[in-house]
């Protein structure tokens, strides 16, 4: 049977494709679900993903995921820079919990550079656009397959191929592990 996993996306993620696309890109939400989804499945995961933009609503899925010992994939968005009732829910959290940004918050506004919910999470990725996600959905197989401390190694990056890969360079073909 698959593990279920929660990707569970904050206020105004529902407007990606639309909000700012200089920063989040062009991918919409449904897009990105599908996205997800798929990427899920190949992983051997039932990914179920939700966005919201009501405090009480998140709170409400991350108490479901803490009752049901359900990994979670959380883009608190604005929450994670105040948002004290999210952190204290994302305390509870049992299984493995990665929080995801879009944008690089350490590199905009000085009120983004900081999220009370990353001291309750157990990673934290940013700047990758909606690769993150994905990142994020390896990981927890990964946390799911082996003790955390038998954990691989991870395979070393040719950076490089790796960052042209994504902005679509010359060498976008490149295989990231070469």
């Amino acid at each position: 049977m698959a593990t279920h996993v929660l990707v569970l996306n904050g206020p105004n993620l529902g407007r990606l494709g639309r909000r700012e696309p200089q920063i989040y890109g062009t991918l919409t939400h449904s897009a990105l679900r599908e996205h997800l989804v798929a990427v899920g499945h190949d992983l051997g995961l039932r990914v179920d993903v939700r966005q919201t933009d009501a405090e009480a609503q998140m709170i409400d899925w991350l108490h479901e995921a803490a009752d049901n010992r359900i990994p979670v994939v959380i883009n608190p968005a604005a929450w994670s820079h105040y948002s004290i009732a999210i952190a204290d829910a994302v305390a509870q959290l049992e299984a493995p919990a990665i929080e995801v940004h879009l944008s690089n918050i350490a590199t905009r506004e000085e009120f983004r550079h900081h999220s009370v919910v990353s001291a309750y999470v157990t990673g934290t990725i940013i700047g990758l656009g909606a690769s993150g996600y994905d990142y994020a959905l390896e990981h927890i197989t990964a946390l799911m397959e082996h003790p955390q401390e038998d954990l691989p190694e991870p395979p070393q990056i040719n950076r490089g191929a790796v960052q042209s890969a994504i902005t679509g360079g010359p060498d976008a073909g490149l295989d990231p592990r070469s």
